[in-house]
């Protein structure tokens, strides 16, 4: 429930002046819009009276319209809102939810088409989306690119990872941004490209980063919706940033259909960088939740059998090293263990025990079901079976146990991103969690999607 304490609403109508400026409830964020030559829509912002975001440019580029010049501005409408809401879960039971907001209307006197972009300024930094009402002269779009710009005001110290259209498991580079690109590069050797990003130098959102003058700036997104994910193109020399949309494998950026909302584009920013971290701008952002009922949202802790597998000592998803296995086909029983398998029913128990003896709700385990010899899942059809444990993996017993110690076994599915044939498991996958007592499941869909041969971002 959202509990309004105060909204005010102006509505501005006929000659506007060239710029048009909003600001923060506190009064430190100061956000100016102003249209450009031949009528290209741009914005600049301060913090406490200096800036942090240079001029750049806003707008939409499509196959079927450009949305990015030409425009007038023909409406504005500002509205002040001060509310709380109570989360489902979170760090904190109640959220305000107070900024100050500004929309522009602006239209294209060629073509007769509007663009609306909406600013809110939160005390701790901006939100800002385009907006696509329904019109005469627009309906389907086919995106081939935002022109959104985050121009930064100097060499900020940068802490990043590359740009990836299908992985975010990368070692960070804590760099300026002149350097970014090298420290990147060297630390691909711990964790490579899975699908690296098109084009030249990007980087992936949230963006943390701070400037020389002790100024945190993080840079992302909210109520990403049937749209593309978005990750920044860097110039590493003029220190401006760009929006850059996930394609899909033919390089389109997004497939619309009016009336439509892009994503909030996200700057939050502070002098502490604690601030950043307990921001809720992004959750303020994003759409209320849609369930009536989340009486069955029952947030836990828990430990697993996962990270051992990154730490460089050998350990293995996998029970044998035999790479030609085939879930439902082989007989795994026959294969030679290869010794360094920590999803086996021993090793299970010791971390049962120590989420016991630490008041830990939940253990998951990852590498116990048949399939992660291979992980060859763009050319298969079949990677996993959800219902068939290993050799070395005693699911009764370790129910059994975990049960003994107040533990709950927390089911895993990873699936390779071969979606399809997780659908088609789903029934008996499910069934056998059922039968077993699992309650709760994390999935998994790493590697290339199946069937459709997209992105994860896309």
């Amino acid at each position: 429930m959202k509990h309004s304490l105060f909204i005010a609403f102006f509505l501005c109508l006929g000659s506007f002046a060239s710029a048009q400026q909003l600001t923060s409830p506190d009064g430190n964020l100061s956000l100016v819009f102003m249209e450009q030559a031949d009528g290209v829509p741009a914005y600049r912002l301060d913090y406490k009276g200096k800036p942090v975001l240079t001029s750049g440019r806003l707008g939409l580029l499509t196959e079927e319209a450009d949305l990015t010049r030409g425009f007038k501005q023909t409406n504005l409408e500002r509205a002040s809102v001060d509310n709380y809401w109570n989360p489902v879960w979170g760090e904190y039971n109640r959220v305000r939810n107070h900024y100050n907001e500004m929309t522009v209307t602006l239209e294209q006197p060629e073509t007769g088409r509007t663009l609306k972009i909406r600013f809110r300024l939160f005390n701790d930094g901006l939100g800002f989306r385009y907006e696509l009402p329904l019109q005469r002269k627009m309906n389907y779009l086919t995106v081939k690119d935002e022109v959104t710009e985050f121009n930064l005001t100097g060499n900020h110290k940068a802490f990043c990872i590359p740009g990836d259209y299908d992985t975010n498991e990368f070692a960070y580079t804590t760099a300026p941004l002149s350097d970014i690109a090298v420290d990147m590069e060297k630390r691909i050797a711990k964790k490579s490209y899975e699908s690296k990003a098109e084009g030249g130098l990007t980087v992936q959102t949230p963006l943390m980063m701070k400037s020389e003058d002790g100024i945190y700036l993080n840079i992302h997104e909210a109520a990403l919706v049937d749209y593309a994910g978005m990750l920044l193109n860097v110039d590493d020399k003029q220190f401006k940033l760009s929006a850059h949309l996930t394609p899909d494998k033919l390089g389109k950026k997004g497939y619309l259909q009016l009336p439509v909302l892009s994503p909030w584009r996200t700057v939050i920013v502070s002098d502490d960088a604690r601030d950043i971290l307990a921001s809720q701008l992004i959750y303020n952002l994003n759409e209320p939740c849609q369930y009536e009922d989340t009486s069955w949202i029952r947030p836990m802790k828990f430990v697993g059998v996962w990270w051992e597998m990154f730490t460089g000592e050998g350990k293995t998803w996998a029970y044998s090293d035999f790479y030609q296995a085939k879930p439902g086909i082989t007989d795994y029983a026959k294969l030679k263990p290869n010794g360094h398998h920590p999803a086996n029913t021993a090793h299970v128990k010791e971390y049962i025990d120590f989420a016991s003896a630490h008041g830990i709700d939940g253990i998951l385990v990852e590498g116990w079901n048949e399939g992660w010899e291979d992980w060859a899942s763009y050319r298969k059809d079949r990677q996993f079976l959800f219902n068939k444990a290993y050799p070395d993996f005693d699911v009764k017993e370790l129910q059994r146990y975990a049960k003994e110690k107040g533990v709950q076994m927390v089911m895993h599915h990873e699936t390779a991103a071969n979606a399809a044939d997780y659908e088609r498991q789903l029934d008996e996958a499910f069934q056998f969690m059922v039968d077993n007592g699992y309650h709760a499941v994390k999935t998994g869909y790493v590697g290339y999607i199946i069937p459709r041969n997209e992105y994860h971002s896309s």
